[in-house]
């Protein structure tokens, strides 16, 4: 990133012993550690809230694309939601099963046919 080499990085140690002294630099390099340490937290959690922003971004546009393909093969191809909810057997208009019907909360109660469960199973013949 900096391109420090070997010897500026000895100029550099050489310059703060004689500017900072011996007695006090192991505190002034405290520091400069700490306030190091701040300045990558800080860069790394903007650069993380930022390739956030750009994946939902990226998301928004993926899904009014699949949305936009989505209409023009419904529209192109009219008789296949028909088709395929005869094959799944669901009513195409609503999407419910057959001899479904929806409750009042929204959850789905079964319909009874004529006749099942109007009582106790008759017994069983004996041979």
């Amino acid at each position: 990133m900096f391109d420090i080499g070997a010897s500026e990085l000895l100029l550099i140690v050489i310059v703060a012993i004689v500017v900072i002294g011996p007695k006090d630099l192991p505190l002034a390099l405290r520091t400069a550690g700490r306030w190091i340490g701040k300045i990558r937290r800080i860069s790394s959690h903007f650069r993380s809230g930022v390739e956030t922003m750009i994946r939902e971004a990226e998301m928004e546009e993926m899904e009014r694309k699949w949305r936009e393909q989505n209409e023009a093969i419904m529209a192109a191809h009219p008789h296949a939601a028909s088709a395929e909810a005869a094959l799944i057997g669901t009513d195409p208009g609503t999407g419910e099963a057959p001899g479904r019907t929806a409750a009042l909360d929204g959850t789905a109660a079964q319909t009874a046919s004529p006749g099942a469960g109007d009582g106790p199973p008759a017994p069983a013949k004996a041979p």
